[in-house]
């Protein structure tokens, strides 16, 4: 074929561009702009102000000032530090629970690690003050300690407590990946190995652990990435020699102008895009499929009478640490006075009166911020599983990137951006700025929960055949009713599942709340904790707010879960008749 002879229209039309329809172009467009103007200009405006001069001009002279201040390095260390004390400790935690759920037989396995996951309903900085009053000095613990056995644990002095809290806030990251990881492991591996000889701890560490790298990983990178971002424990435990603390002090006692906030920036997101491009490096070049296709998992096998006192206990005292802030903050909510003793000397519940009386806006902003934060992202979840699954848009890729870059961004960064980037800029037709309104906080929701949505809509996508549409065309519907009618129906249960993980999460965000709040009547409910949770006046409402935060995350999780359900079952059968 002579390429000569090929026109530029017969090759628009081979590539298939000219078959997309105006409409795909619209919404790739608009998806494209709001991820430009709210997630990619704001972190690029960050990191422009930390490489440029007064004048413009590229400098490094703005990191060599950081690493030159002393307390700038110290923060660098503390955050490192306590990233990587906190990860390895909820492996610690994490690890020996999924083996032994997993490995063996005994009951209780599904509650345990339900359990084990209560903790990510529940923000770290919100039982922080609730640890304090159980393992501080004069905690609960080293009270009985002191009374009954002479000596006390430093569990929460200094870093130990943010070490401590971030720990059993995150360790269900691992938990949950190890678990299902476990889970996949060829049977026939195990029993290879018990047929040589190995077993007991050298068959775990040699054989077991290495074929479930990529789920420990996976969870490992999440907690790090997590605790080294994390604003809010460290700021409520008095522990500000870290990098996020700092930035969050810099930019509110210095200004936007300061540059030392805008290099932190910088650091943190290298190193949340490093730590997830190290997970990955591990497991480059090494190969962790099994050939086992349900039902070939590692066996469970029976523990002894003293392994299984020994395992119960073990649990239970795992379970009684992790659990303790959930139970320190509903005593701490309803406790009149509760100091230098192990329990409160008393108790009142005056303090959710005193919320219901006094932040009742916190509770409907919190509603209204999160529920237009998790629609929006569902809309663009739905777009963007849509562009990339059923259309030839160029680049579309670049989307699911994009948003899902937003994994990478700190919220305190995103947060800094968006004052930086829109200073000045004002609402369309009014005279108020947009940094001032309610709207910036909602924008910040919903950027940093996109990635969230977005895979749920994409694994739903995914689920529903081509040929259902393909039928709802043949009989005359146009794409956007199939769209509408077809297509968004089937997708029901994985679009909830994005819109209620969105909603929970963003619930309990501070880092970027605690920036973009600039009225107490703008507040949500996780900033009314952190303000009340600043006296020990306050403590008690903080306390009762974070209760009710916690049940609102409780129920909108079961709810969804429930409509899920519904849902798959409802459109089972259709999806039956379209594979068959």
């Amino acid at each position: 074929m002579n390429l000569s002879s090929v026109s530029p229209g017969s090759a628009w039309r081979a590539s298939g561009l000219a078959d997309l329809r105006p409409g795909v172009w619209l919404a790739g467009a608009l998806v494209l702009a709001f991820l430009l103007l709210f997630l990619v200009l704001p972190v690029g405006r960050v990191f422009y102000t930390a490489f440029v001069d007064a004048d413009g001009g590229l400098t490094l002279a703005h990191f060599a000032g950081f690493f030159a201040q002393d307390l700038m390095t110290e923060s660098f260390v503390n955050s490192l530090y306590v990233a990587l004390a906190s990860t390895a400790a909820a492996a610690l935690i994490a690890v020996p629970l999924a083996y032994l759920t997993v490995r063996f037989e005994f009951r209780g396995a599904l509650l345990i690690q339900t359990l084990g996951v209560l903790p990510l309903i529940m923000p770290p900085f919100v039982g922080a003050v609730a640890m304090q009053l159980i393992f501080g000095r004069s905690g609960t613990v080293n009270l009985l300690l002191q009374e009954h056995l002479g000596f006390t644990l430093p569990i929460m002095d200094g870093f130990n407590g943010v070490v401590f809290v971030e720990a059993i806030h995150y360790f269900p990251f691992i938990l949950m990946n190890l678990t299902v990881a476990l889970r996949n492991i060829d049977g026939a591996m195990e029993e290879a190995a018990l047929n040589l000889g190995c077993r007991g701890w050298r068959l775990f560490w040699r054989v077991i652990f290495p074929l479930a790298l990529p789920g420990f990983v996976a969870g490992a990178s999440l907690v790090f990435v997590k605790v080294f971002d994390d604003l809010g424990t460290p700021l409520v435990l008095g522990q500000t020699n870290m990098l996020a603390p700092q930035a969050y002090l810099r930019i509110t006692q210095v200004g936007l102008e300061d540059p030392s906030g805008y290099v932190i920036s910088v650091i943190m997101i290298v190193f949340s895009i490093a730590a997830m491009a190290l997970s990955a490096s591990v497991l480059k070049g090494k190969d962790y499929a099994t050939t086992q296709k349900g039902g070939g998992s590692i066996q469970r096998r029976q523990l002894g009478t003293l392994e299984r006192v020994l395992a119960y206990g073990w649990i239970a005292v795992v379970l009684l640490v992790v659990l303790s802030p959930h139970l320190g903050v509903l005593l701490l909510s309803v406790a009149q006075v509760w100091s230098f003793s192990p329990l409160p000397d008393a108790y009142t519940s005056a303090h959710y009166a005193t919320v219901f009386a006094d932040a009742g806006g916190m509770i409907s902003n919190t509603l209204l911020y999160c529920g237009l934060a998790a629609t929006l992202d569902v809309v663009l979840g739905v777009t963007i599983a849509y562009l990339m699954l059923r259309t030839r848009l160029p680049a579309r890729q670049w989307l699911d990137w994009m948003a899902t870059a937003a994994l990478a961004v700190p919220g305190i960064v995103l947060a800094i951006g968006y004052l930086r980037l829109y200073k000045g800029v004002v609402l369309p037709g009014t005279d108020v700025l947009l940094t001032s309104t309610w709207v910036v906080i909602m924008l910040a929701y919903a950027v940093r929960r996109l990635p969230y949505a977005l895979r749920s809509c994409v694994a739903a996508l995914q689920q529903v055949h081509q040929s259902l549409e393909e039928a709802a065309e043949s009989l005359g519907a146009t794409k956007l009713r199939t769209i509408r009618r077809v297509v968004v129906p089937l997708m029901a249960g994985g679009i909830l599942a994005g819109f209620v993980t969105s909603f929970i999460t963003a619930a309990v965000e501070l880092s970027a709340t605690i920036l973009l709040t600039s009225a107490e009547s703008q507040a949500p409910m996780s900033y009314g904790i952190y303000l009340y949770m600043q006296s020990v006046a306050g403590r008690g409402p903080g306390a009762a707010l974070g209760v009710l935060a916690m049940v609102v995350v409780a129920l909108g999780t079961y709810v969804s879960h429930l409509i899920v359900e519904k849902t798959q079952s409802r459109f089972a059968p259709a999806r039956q008749e379209s594979e068959a």
